[in-house]
């Protein structure tokens, strides 16, 4: 119904600016179709193949996550068999999951536009990650424990999939928006109550912007 309330209202708001209905579409972006019907439904399938492009890399991240939250207790399960002196980081992996699990953006309640949300999403994310790292860090003893060798590869291989799945919801995210700032989508889509709304992208996190002091002296 929406659908075709929006097709109607395109050609009624078309009709007003003169007889060529096809022409002024065109003029403002809707080029593919032949008549003013088929240039409002493939504008609208457009942005909904996008939107929808955005939803799968999203759940693909998400899948990711999963992977990590998942190894974390077989890490701090080797770790404390090896190291059972050595707490505070394991405290500090074990709380940066639990914080990371407390925050979970859902789209119905507009969080994948909520410049603020995204961002303490992302910190969240960071902080397991910055746990992560310093627990292998302190733990140079554990490089001879085969157990731990073959988990650090998979935390790796983690962590590198999270990142090139931030890329591609990101390139994901870029297109969508791009769509919707076209004339063409900005014609359509107050037409459809605004069902479409631009995504907030990952960014750099404030300490990746300060260049890392390399001390050889240590």
């Amino acid at each position: 119904m929406r659908l075709n309330s929006v097709i109607c209202a395109a050609i009624l708001a078309m009709s007003m600016v003169g007889c060529d209905i096809n022409k002024h579409m065109e003029d403002v972006g809707f080029k593919k179709g032949e008549n003013p019907t088929e240039k409002a439904v493939i504008k609208y399938d457009v942005l909904v193949d996008k939107d929808e492009d955005c939803n799968r890399a999203w759940a693909n991240y998400e899948s990711n996550l999963q992977r990590r939250a998942d190894m974390i207790p077989q890490l701090v399960s080797v770790v404390k068999g090896a190291a059972g002196h050595e707490k505070d980081t394991l405290t500090a992996v074990i709380q940066a999951r639990a914080d990371a699990s407390k925050i979970v953006l859902n789209p119905k309640d507009g969080d994948f536009e909520d410049a603020k949300k995204f961002a303490e999403y992302q910190a969240a994310q960071t902080k397991v990650h910055t746990a992560l790292q310093q627990l292998q860090e302190n733990y140079p003893q554990l490089q001879a424990n085969e157990n731990f060798k073959n988990l650090q590869v998979q935390i790796e291989g983690t962590e590198n999939r999270l990142l090139r799945a931030r890329e591609v919801y990101n390139d994901k995210v870029f297109e969508f928006n791009k769509e919707l700032r076209h004339v063409s989508g900005k014609v359509l889509n107050p037409l459809t109550g605004h069902e479409f709304k631009p995504r907030v992208p990952f960014a750099a996190d404030e300490s990746a912007k300060v260049a890392p002091k390399i001390d050889f002296g240590k």
